[in-house]
């Protein structure tokens, strides 16, 4: 294929697209100026608007009516919409759609509808079964047409507007002209103004280029194929038929094409103007309700355009749908989502009562401010490296924070602080949160990808970080203006895109005056889950709850300052300075607890005679597996800890125990609770001794001020029923806190669904109450087993089959569809194996024999996948998914 053009008079008038084919040896298609009387690639074809075929997969044909709007262009135009024609509805929705689709994109929304919602969808003129004018209709006649459409239906009441690509734009010029009755605003991949210092999307630039534009938007279906090709999963042959039904010819796609080339990519453009009168009607709508909801593998739409839209729409509910695309309605379930917060305006809950004041975060700090006693240690293999005490480390974080402001942080900036546990990362965090900025936290365990994946949902305006994350920073696009936290040369600097380091902070910062403080209420840490159940979800903490997660702990463990923190999980060392306690970090792989080593404790807690010890349930199992390499003086150190804490997964009351012996006078306490929420219940070893053998873990009862109930399991797994405490009802459990979060991030549809009843925290674990008020954790709510004689949880079961001396490690997985899955046990043999197989017939025996329910297979696994944050919560869905494939006659050659 080649592209020529005529004579250079005639280069913008006409392009001649030469193909090769058996049957005709050229075939020319003419272009039409934009702007004249036919679109691109059409021969000023007109067509009458149409009804779609009655065949379609989810459109219902009662849905289509043809609406004449007798003025429009002089003539009278007939557009093809969408319309569940609801009478007296107490909300419409006005959906439009973008390039190049039609209102079937809506179809779930207008299937999915509440009784008292309309739902109109509009197929814009040239698009969709709309009439096909033969004139080209660039933006701000496109919202005429729309607001003739309203006007002709007799649209009136509340509106909320809901758009797709270039329907976003032209569904806000509409809701601009009609602010009085705008309800809210809903708008998905889409864009309206091209943010400073990003290029316009590569895609759209490449389709714009001399006759590409023709070949792919008009006389071919590329354009359609392309964008429907970047779904995933994959969309169903009949779906995709469906898009391609209203665009068969050329001179039906004519308008897709016009589309392409209405997109202003320079002032110059004839319908720059009109978005810049979009951009402005824009800030009239500040105060509208808005949801934003987002694919953000979108190569056209990126974040960059979210976070564009929501700085022009403060009150903006976002949920970015992770691994969607362009075409996210067809890719997530965007409509159960529109319906949802269209349910929630309508809905009537009151405001959430004033938190009680408390001391702020850094009050620990301020409390010791004139004291020299060592604050935070860090360690290497050999030995102390580097220390500072309460004083220094107080003064620091004022220099720091008033050195960020010098360098334009301001209060509610996001600032991503990837430095490893130790004094640099303290200053950082508390530097931020005096200034009022909000810590972005992502565990190093997520790897490159997890990663990116948790910085571009949570988008810092800012990025401090040690070399190596500032390297992955550049190469992997991370958002975020960069700092350096190591010193740093100008070409380093310069390649890396730094521009300042924490010690030029440090400097700016002596000579500068503190901000007023942040409010209780202000914005403080976005906190990522490990991801050991799906993709790290980022957590929001407001101050107050910070504060009263800090006090909660301090008054459950009798904290004061004669203690000492070792924080063998690494984000706890960042509660020493919170209570005024001084802590350290043992030399260890901080991204892989389970290397912890006895020896490597005990120097810590030598290193400023620890008395507190938090460690997850993988470190100290491998503190007891590597207890004999300790000397007498290291056991002494051990020996002086008061108080054992072990969280993050299950831990075995055999381990348990066995730290025990290892710090006698430590009393051995298992908090349970979550990023979201911790702690919500706690347990002593004797605790556990004492409720002996169960149904899943014993994790204790609710601590002060948390309120614990679950809600009950249905026939096939899931959490329907009414909240409750009632001993013996096995539900998901959920919970109430001063100190639980405020709402995740970036996920409105996680936060709606796991926040009913209101005021409460859906946890996903699934439990019951005993008779004594102790609650049992069974596992994961998706990790139920749904059989066809009931819900199957699977931590009781492990528990039992991990008894057996064969027997490691054990995982309770699920085969087969909801409601009649077949329950199978993968275990991890005492003697090893090589692969995932099924077990031995002896060992199957021995499995069975332990449980009380039918076990349709047992394999055996070198090891099971767990999380990289806690090295203990297994991965069941992966299992599940494996062992399907090996009993389907498959086979797996790694789990």
């Amino acid at each position: 294929m080649t592209v020529r053009f005529f004579r250079p008079e005639q280069a913008r008038d006409i392009a001649v697209i030469e193909t090769y084919d058996p049957r005709v040896s050229r075939q020319g298609i003419g272009l039409r100026r934009l702007g004249d009387a036919g679109p691109v690639g059409s021969r000023a074809s007109t067509a009458p608007a149409t009804r779609p075929p009655a065949d379609l997969p989810g459109l219902e044909p009662s849905w289509s009516r043809l609406i004449t709007t007798p003025d429009l262009d002089g003539v009278g135009r007939t557009f093809h919409v969408l319309d569940n024609a609801v009478s007296n509805p107490r909300v419409t929705l006005l959906c439009v759609h973008g390039n190049p689709t039609w209102s079937y994109l809506w179809r779930k929304v207008v299937a999915k509808a509440d009784p008292g919602v309309r739902v109109i969808a509009v197929d814009q003129l040239e698009m969709g079964f709309s009439e096909r004018t033969g004139a080209t209709r660039r933006l701000r006649q496109r919202v005429d047409d729309l607001c003739a459409l309203t006007t002709e239906m007799g649209l009136d009441g509340p509106v909320i507007t809901v758009g797709h690509d270039w329907g976003g734009a032209i569904s806000l010029g509409w809701a601009a002209r009609h602010s009085a009755r705008l309800e809210g605003v809903v708008l998905t991949n889409t864009a309206i103004h091209q943010p400073e210092g990003s290029p316009a999307p590569a895609l759209i630039r490449m389709a714009r280029l001399p006759g590409v534009l023709q070949l792919v938007c008009v006389a071919t279906p590329t354009f359609i194929d392309s964008a429907l090709a970047l779904s995933r999963p994959r969309i169903p042959q009949p779906v995709r038929d469906a898009f391609h039904a209203p665009y068969r010819s050329a001179g039906r796609r004519a308008g897709i094409g016009a589309f392409v080339e209405d997109i202003p990519l320079d002032p110059a453009h004839p319908s720059a103007e009109a978005l810049d009168e979009i951009v402005a009607g824009v800030e009239k709508l500040r105060d509208i309700p808005a949801l934003l909801l987002w694919g953000p593998s979108d190569p056209v739409f990126s974040d960059i355009y979210l976070r564009d839209l929501a700085g022009r729409l403060p009150r903006a509910d976002i949920h970015r749908f992770v691994g969607a695309s362009h075409l996210v309605c067809e890719d997530a379930d965007v409509a159960g989502a529109i319906h949802a917060w269209v349910g929630q305006l309508h809905g009537s809950q009151p405001p959430p009562a004033a938190p009680p004041p408390r001391p702020p975060a850094w009050a620990g700090l301020e409390r010791r401010a004139r004291d020299s006693d060592v604050a935070m240690v860090e360690m290497t293999p050999r030995g102390r490296q580097r220390s500072i005490t309460f004083a220094d480390l107080g003064a620091d974080v004022k220099r720091v924070a008033a050195g960020l402001v010098e360098a334009g942080v301001t209060k509610g900036d996001r600032v991503a602080l990837l430095v490893p546990p130790g004094v640099d990362l303290a200053v950082c965090l508390y530097a931020c949160w005096r200034t009022g900025a909000v810590v972005v936290l992502v565990d190093a365990g997520l790897g490159a990808r997890g990663i990116s994946r948790a910085l571009k949902s949570a988008a810092p305006k800012y990025v401090i970080g040690i070399p190596r994350a500032l390297v992955a920073a550049r190469a992997l696009r991370w958002p975020g203006e960069r700092v350096a936290a190591l010193p740093m040369d100008r070409r380093t600097a310069r390649a890396l895109g730094v521009f300042t380091t924490l010690d030029d902070v440090r400097r700016a910062g002596s000579m500068a005056a503190l901000p007023l403080e942040p409010d209780d209420m202000d914005d403080a840490a976005v906190v990522f889950t490990s991801g050991a159940t799906g993709p790290a979800k980022g957590v929001l903490y407001r101050h107050h709850q910070l504060q009263a997660q800090r006090d909660v702990l301090a008054r459950l463990y009798d904290i004061s300052d004669a203690d000492r923190l070792v924080a063998a999980f690494a984000p706890f060392a960042l509660y020493g300075p919170a209570i005024g306690v001084p802590s350290v970090v043992p030399a260890m792989n901080i991204t892989a607890p389970g290397t912890l080593e006895a020896v490597a404790l005990a120097d810590a807690a030598a290193a400023i005679d620890a008395t507190l010890v938090f460690a997850s349930p993988a470190a100290l199992a491998n503190v007891v597996a590597t207890s004999g390499a300790l000397t007498p003086p290291q056991r002494a150190a051990l020996a002086r800890i008061r108080l054992l804490l072990s969280a993050g997964a299950p831990v075995s009351r055999s381990v348990l125990s066995a730290a025990n012996e290892l710090m006698p006078n430590a009393e051995p306490h298992t908090p349970y609770g979550m990023t979201e929420v911790l702690p919500v219940t706690d347990v002593t070893l004797g605790e556990i001794e004492d409720a002996g053998d169960g149904n899943g873990v014993c994790v204790g009862r609710p601590v002060f001020g948390v309120a614990v109930a679950v809600s009950p399991l249905d026939a096939v797994g899931r959490a329907t029923g009414e909240l409750t405490t009632v001993a013996g009802v096995t539900g998901e459990v959920c919970i109430q806190a001063a100190h639980m979060k405020e709402s995740y991030d970036n996920l409105w549809v996680t936060q709606h669904r796991t926040t009913q009843p209101p005021g409460w925290h859906r946890s996903g674990d699934v439990g019951h109450f005993d008779a004594e008020g102790r609650l049992w954790i069974e596992g994961r709510l998706i990790h139920v087993v749904s059989t066809d004689i009931g819900p199957v949880t699977p931590v009781g079961i492990e528990r039992a089959v991990e008894s057996l001396p064969s027997v490691c490690q054990a995982a309770v997985v699920g085969v087969g569809p909801p409601g009649t899955q077949r329950v199978v046990l993968a275990v991890v043999p005492n003697d090893g194996c090589g692969r995932l197989h099924l077990a031995p017939e002896t060992l199957a025996t021995q499995v069975r024999a332990v449980t009380h329910v039918d076990v349709a297979a047992v394999l055996t696994v070198p090891a099971l996948p767990v999380d990289k944050r806690h090295n203990s919560k297994v991965d069941r869905t992966r299992v599940a998914t494996s062992a399907g494939t090996v009993l389907a006659g498959g086979r797996i050659r790694k789990l």
